[in-house]
């Protein structure tokens, strides 16, 4: 399956900008189900000085500066992305246990441990690079700048985490339970609302809920990580597709010992394949902010997204 993606930013200030610096996250990845095939950047006014690089978990960063002053700012991402579907059968994935693969992210050695004392947990493990999957998910068990393991989402997941339960069915329930007892609503957090309104008043957005699902596995230190990209909406039966229509998503992946990284959707209660494009990976939103920069001077100023997510025959 392939898709190009129009992805603009428009900021206007009601003060002129004589300095700008800003970092993107807004390449596709490339990884096992997905290649970037073509990503190119415009933006109005030309920056005086642009990089390019890959950050800490492996996205790719391009930062731009601009020093004239300007009174508006347009960034335009496109992007033409592969996609190259599972199968959608959780049934066929490995059935470890989540107290399993609990204990397995908290036994592996940390570096400084002899061979003996590491001789019990590499055991489990087949080769080397397993070794070092699993040590790079334990950072994903830690509590992150956005979100912090509390009482409350321990017992809010509580439900889920039955004994000796595989561990894709605890966050299968998982998800379905969000999905049904969360409310969309994009009036009633921003980029600053504490999960634990969210979980209080049980409503949020894709964000939100991508976090809420993270924090409830890691109470229980499993290891999960915070995905952005885009989905592809489809127009009803019978109506023209709009342009510009779709929007930036988020959604959440766990880590299976011995299978790998499985996504989750709560949003749209789903098991992301052929329409869920990644741009970003992290530990939060913080992680993998699409853009994010300072501006100097401006005054106050107005926001607009488009994002269009089509699908080429």
């Amino acid at each position: 399956m392939k898709y190009r993606i129009t992805h603009i930013t428009t900021y206007r200030y009601s003060q002129s900008v004589g300095l700008c610096q800003n970092e993107a996250r807004l390449q596709p990845r490339n990884f096992w189900r997905q290649q970037c095939d073509y990503s190119h950047f415009d933006i109005q006014p030309q920056p005086t000085d642009f990089r390019e690089w890959t950050d800490f978990f492996g996205n790719q960063v391009n930062y731009f500066a601009i020093q004239q002053p300007h009174t508006q700012l347009i960034v335009t991402a496109i992007s033409e992305v592969t996609l190259f579907p599972r199968q959608n059968n959780l049934d066929l994935l490995n059935r470890m246990t989540w107290e399993q693969a609990r204990n397995l992210l908290q036994e592996m050695p940390m570096q400084g441990q002899t061979q003996s004392q590491q001789g019990q947990s590499q055991s489990q493990l087949q080769n080397q690079e397993q070794l070092l999957e699993i040590l790079d998910a334990r950072q994903y068990v830690l509590d992150s700048p956005m979100i912090s393991v509390t009482p409350e989402l321990a017992d809010y997941a509580q439900s889920s985490f039955q004994l000796n339960r595989a561990l894709v069915d605890v966050v299968y329930d998982l998800m379905q339970r969000i999905y049904r007892d969360f409310t969309y609503d994009p009036s009633f957090t921003t980029i600053a609302t504490p999960l634990s309104d969210v979980l209080k008043f049980r409503r949020g957005v894709c964000q939100d809920f991508a976090h809420l699902a993270i924090g409830c596995l890691r109470a229980y230190n499993i290891a999960a990580r915070y995905i952005s990209g885009y989905v592809e909406t489809l127009p009803e039966a019978g109506q023209q597709r709009l342009v510009g229509a779709d929007a930036s998503h988020a959604w959440f992946s766990v880590y299976i010992p011995n299978t790998g990284w499985l996504d989750f959707d709560p949003t749209n209660n789903t098991v992301p394949l052929d329409q869920h494009i990644t741009l970003a990976w992290g530990r939060d939103y913080a992680d993998v902010t699409p853009l994010k920069g300072i501006a100097f001077g401006g005054g106050q100023h107005t926001l607009s997204v488009s994002v269009d997510v089509l699908r080429l025959e």
